[in-house]
């Protein structure tokens, strides 16, 4: 029970920390870039003193295959966060935060597309729901906020970075065995290779206050929540995973409105409903029809 029990609290700390990291991004005015780029060293920092602490840093604890996947992932991760923090200036911290979690939904139609997987007609209908949900979002732009073109422009942002993590987490799928920190330390220190020439040297924070932002978005939204969240993982169902994970966007919402005011409208609120909603079913096998049948969809067809 009490392994039961500090796995709960290990994941729900991971999904609070997840939820603010919007907060930081924001405060530090930085281009998305140059965000990532230091979030990619300070988390790398973090994980290789935890690979060490772990024992991982062997030469035969991967090949170089699995090197080579782990690194094509860590491309489509640093994407991801490049687009998302992007999203935040455009959309709102809550949008593009609601937004990014259609990924599930993307990675169900890369499974359909490359890897054999069937969509039953319970998944499909929970996809139209997520499909309303995001149209809801778009056309529900906050009052008192920037221009449509500016505003959609974060939503794709925010939609770019959900396929982004959903190919990321599709490439993962192939390195069973590998220890996720040592996973996470190659894709983070490929951050700081790929973003090096964007990291805005010339503009780098002139305060403690801005280094503490960068330092906090590395070690503890990166190193600290992914620890967390892989110990979470071992410890309690995946069910239970999947259910706490929602604790990540209702923070964002929170966090945007507490502490940057915006307020979601009541077409944003509905579409964002609708989305966790989708995304909920999904995760925990929700059933729509009492029997679900195979639904051909683009890609699956035979010729």
């Amino acid at each position: 029970m009490k392994i039961r029990t500090g796995g709960v609290l290990q994941m729900t700390l991971a999904m609070v920390i997840s939820g603010t990291v919007g907060w930081p991004v924001m405060l530090l005015g930085q281009p998305p870039a140059t965000v990532v780029f230091w979030r990619c060293a300070f988390g790398a920092l973090a994980m290789l003193i935890a690979c060490a602490l772990l024992g991982l840093l062997k030469k035969d604890m991967l090949t170089r295959r699995q090197a080579a996947i782990a690194v094509l992932g860590g491309v489509a991760l640093v994407l991801n966060w490049v687009m998302l923090f992007g999203a935040y200036s455009h959309a709102s911290i809550a949008v593009a935060t609601v937004t990014y979690h259609v990924q599930p939904f993307m990675l169900v139609g890369l499974g359909v597309l490359f890897f054999g997987e069937k969509m039953t007609a319970t998944k499909f209908g929970w996809l139209l729901l997520a499909f309303v949900g995001m149209l809801l979002i778009i056309s529900g732009k906050q009052d008192g906020g920037d221009s449509s073109a500016d505003y959609f422009t974060g939503v794709l942002l925010a939609l770019g970075a959900a396929f982004m993590y959903a190919v990321a987490a599709a490439i993962v799928k192939r390195l069973k065995g590998v220890p996720p920190h040592l996973i996470v330390l190659i894709q983070l220190t490929l951050g700081v290779v790929l973003l090096a020439p964007f990291a805005g040297w010339a503009q780098l924070p002139s305060t403690a206050n801005g280094w503490l932002l960068l330092a906090t978005l590395g070690l503890v939204h990166t190193g600290l929540m992914s620890s967390l969240l892989y110990s979470a993982i071992q410890k309690i169902p995946t069910a239970l995973v999947g259910a706490l994970s929602f604790v990540y966007p209702l923070v964002a919402i929170i966090v945007d409105w507490a502490v940057f005011g915006h307020r979601l409208s009541l077409m944003q609120l509905s579409g964002a409903a609708a989305i966790l909603l989708a995304a909920a079913g999904m995760n925990f096998g929700w059933r729509l029809v009492r029997a679900s049948k195979p639904v051909r969809v683009a890609g699956d067809q035979q010729p």
